[in-house]
């Protein structure tokens, strides 16, 4: 492959594949990305030859600086101080002991430990965006196991900073190794200085300049330009282009615009980075890995039972119970994403040997490949091998049991967050009881303290649902707005009392079907229920009658907010993830003279089948709302067309051309 075209549509129509593969499967598109790149690369299709890796490797870097950039944005003190036992405890002992061990193994054996203290650099790090995004799916990032779990990936994180500074120090000959390193540290620790310190203010104002000509584009292209900025200043002083990224992310995340950058630099951080998994799958030579089979089965072998062992044990020592010990290493136990980064410095400074390179690499994809399944698998596996596991779970059960045990006619809450805990004060004022389960320990701690009846329990478990009374209860409240957890509670709530109704809480409308379906009596709409907040508010002002204004907004929730839904996109509404195509919009539609339309009625147009339905038509300036079907469209007519993104097209083509 030649032409530069067919090099950028490959990798797009590669990435397309991917992305739509793993949201079936419900996998991270990362480990798509890593066997695409196996697939495509010089030593397995030959789609891509090996004369073109330095060009786009290059380019995939990019991916790096912007995944270093995001991980700064994400760094507080703060947040550190806070969570500083299990960071600076369990974290930096993972870390410290990950790299230790091999090291020491690399010196006995023989070889250079320079050797060991890299591979150990890179196997130390888990996958933080495989497994934070399966803890998310499973409702268990406010855990005790999962706040374990964080708190390591943090310190993973932040300990790539100095191991980006020290590897490529290590490949100098011994007898420059001490100058050079003490140089690289002095290099860092001189940005780090000019940069924290001088930069603060400097930054600061600089994004107010920006942000007063109210400009996107300009917004955009400055954080482009820091970023890409500190990036190469770091690389001009010897150090590393991620450094330079890491460094403006945390200059920025110290000031007020850090939300907004985060989401305009995502697009180009996802891009890139999925670029460089793909790269980094182009390494993989497979017939080396089959003919040295053995050792990459002995390479993912022995780190990831050494991980899974070393942080259970610290996990005990931090004071964790068995349980939560073998979830936390189960969750950690597999390679991640900056250990690509590692490995590939440290094969690009001549640490690592290609002969080497190349099973660590696949050893590594199999550990990632593997982590879905140990956290799946945990509670199971967690059940099968830790006998104290049942009794606290039964334990827990009973303290939902207890407080439920007595309850009759009441309400339960799943959830007790600021939503629930509001919920609650109205159903105490109205003497109405109930049960809330919530996942937080230290929210249900001091909430139980307080008096409110809530206890430790995952509302998507058929059995903390029993133990609640969900049979004598009056209604189930579904107060957090997670759609895969409401549909899983709304299936065990349908199977243990059929006809308990059930209230959901939605950010949005795009669900509402769905949830509707599966056995919700009523879905709220965050944005639904504040439009009508506002507007009530507004129409009182504006001198309209309460009754009136109450008479109305009781009447758009019992027709299930059919008058609130869709709107009319802009430039500002682009969405911002696959799923917003689903969310039903408003789109107006101009029938000029010799439009299919014209002259046919509503039902003879039949766009009901293509999942779209009229709200409205405005005629000569007179609107119209809700036509029947035996209305006839007139030239000049404007159709306002409700339906997603999909159906709206379709059904515009239909009124002005005829087809579809």
């Amino acid at each position: 492959m030649t032409n530069p075209l067919e090099l950028v549509l490959l990798l797009l129509a590669s990435a397309v594949l991917v992305v739509v593969l793993a949201r079936i499967l419900h996998l991270p598109p990362m480990l798509g990305y890593l066997l695409v790149g196996v697939a495509i690369g010089p030593h397995a299709l030959h789609w891509i030859p090996e004369s073109k890796e330095p060009g786009y490797t290059y380019l995939a870097e990019f991916g790096v600086v912007f995944l270093m950039f995001s991980i700064g944005l994400e760094f507080s003190l703060p947040k550190l101080f806070n969570m500083r036992r299990v960071v600076l405890g369990l974290g930096m002992g993972q870390v410290l002991l990950t790299i230790f061990a091999p090291t020491v193994a690399a010196w006995l054996l023989g070889y250079p430990w320079q050797l060991g203290f890299a591979l150990g650099g890179a196997l130390a790090m888990s996958s933080t965006a495989i497994v934070i995004k399966l803890l998310a799916e499973r409702m268990q990032l406010e855990s005790a196991h999962g706040r374990e779990i964080i708190g390591v990936l943090l310190f993973q994180d932040l300990a790539v900073v100095p191991l980006l500074i020290l590897i490529p120090a290590l490949a100098q000959p011994a007898e420059n190794l001490a100058p050079v390193l003490v140089l690289a540290l002095v290099k860092a620790a001189a940005v780090l200085f000019l940069i924290l310190f001088a930069g603060q203010k400097l930054m600061r104002g600089w994004f107010h300049i920006v942000a007063r000509r109210r400009s996107h584009e300009l917004f955009v292209l400055n954080v482009l330009l820091i970023t890409l900025g500190l990036a190469w200043a770091t690389e001009i002083a010897g150090l590393s282009l991620a450094l330079g990224a890491f460094l403006a992310g945390m200059l920025i995340s110290e000031t007020e615009y850090r939300h907004q950058v985060e989401e305009d630099i995502k697009p180009f951080r996802d891009l890139l980075l999925g670029l460089f998994f793909v790269t980094v799958g182009m390494q993989l030579d497979v017939s080396v890995v089959v003919d040295r089979f053995g050792l990459v089965l002995l390479l993912f072998t022995v780190p990831v039972l050494f991980k899974f062992a070393l942080i259970a044990v610290l996990s005990r020592l931090f004071g964790a119970t068995p349980g939560n010990a073998l979830r936390t290493s189960l969750g950690l136990a597999q390679a991640g994403e900056f250990g690509f980064v590692l490995l590939a410095l440290a094969g690009g400074v001549g640490l690592v040997d290609q002969a080497l390179l190349q099973p660590v690499l696949a050893a590594m994809l199999l550990s990632m490949l593997s982590a879905p399944f140990l956290i799946h698998y945990s509670d199971r596996l967690v059940l099968r091998f830790v006998a104290s596991e049942w009794m606290l779970r039964s334990l827990e059960l009973h303290q939902i049991a207890v407080s439920g045990m007595a309850a009759a006619k009441h309400v339960v809450l799943c959830g007790y967050g600021r939503t629930g805990q509001n919920l609650s004060r109205f159903l105490e004022q109205e003497g109405i009881s109930y049960i809330a389960l919530d996942l937080d320990p230290e929210r249900v701690r001091e909430a139980a303290a307080a008096g409110d009846t809530v206890v430790y329990g995952d509302g998507a478990r058929r059995e903390a649902l029993i133990a609640a009374g969900l049979a004598r209860a009056s209604a189930l409240v579904i107060s957090f707005p997670d759609i895969p957890a409401a549909l899983k509670i709304l299936h065990h709530a349908h199977q243990i009392n059929p006809a308990l109704p059930v209230i959901v809480r939605t950010l949005d409308d795009v669900d509402m079907e769905r949830l509707q379906e599966a056995g919700a009596a009523e879905v709220v709409p965050d944005t639904f229920e504040s439009s009508l907040m506002l507007a009530s508010h507004a129409l009182v002002l504006m001198g309209v009658p309460l009754a009136r204004v109450v008479r109305s907004m009781r009447a758009v929730r019992e027709n299930r907010y059919s008058l609130l839904r869709g709107f009319f996109h802009g430039e500002g509404d682009a969405p911002a993830d696959v799923a917003e195509h689903r969310q039903p919009r408003l789109h107006s539609i101009t029938l000029t003279q010799g439009a299919y339309a014209v002259g046919k009625t509503l039902a003879e147009l039949d766009l009901t089948a293509l999942a779209a339905s009229v709200t409205r038509v405005r005629r000569r300036g007179i609107r119209a709302g809700e036509p029947a079907p035996e209305t006839r469209f007139e030239a000049g007519d404007v159709v306002v067309v409700l339906g997603e993104l999909d159906a709206l097209e379709a059904a515009e083509i239909r009124m002005l051309q005829g087809t579809k």
